[in-house]
């Protein structure tokens, strides 16, 4: 069984070919995205319940996927944050793990490890 996955991404090329990726090699369905903080947090406050994993820019057209981790702080135990930014620097892995990110991957070198990850987690909704 696929597992939903909510993608806040600015960038639709890279929105559009991490959604191919996350179907065809996680066995992911992304269920939403956002390109903006407002839009992200404004879904996940009527949506809760309907994603397994929220994959984060953190630097977006319109506010900071930083703002968007934090809305994900009551989130239910099953439910993973993951960083995806270009902007992988100590500080910033240290500031998403303190707002609650589960995973932190940068998006220039680490897509394979994220992949992976989610790899992971889709055997743990089978």
């Amino acid at each position: 069984m696929p597992f939903k996955t909510y993608l806040v991404e600015d960038n639709p090329v890279i929105r559009e070919n991490l959604t191919g990726f996350l179907e065809d090699i996680a066995d992911a369905v992304v269920v939403a995205h956002a390109s903006g903080e407002a839009e992200a947090v404004t879904w996940l406050k009527k949506h809760g319940d309907a994603w397994d994993v929220a994959i984060v820019d953190l630097f977006l057209d319109q506010g900071n996927g930083l703002g968007v981790i934090d809305a994900c702080r009551h989130r239910r135990a099953d439910q993973k944050v993951v960083v995806l930014s270009n902007y992988a620097t100590p500080d910033m892995r240290a500031r998403s793990k303190a707002l609650g990110a589960d995973a932190f991957f940068d998006k220039s070198a680490e897509i394979d490890l994220l992949l992976d990850y989610c790899e992971k987690l889709s055997h743990t909704h089978d």
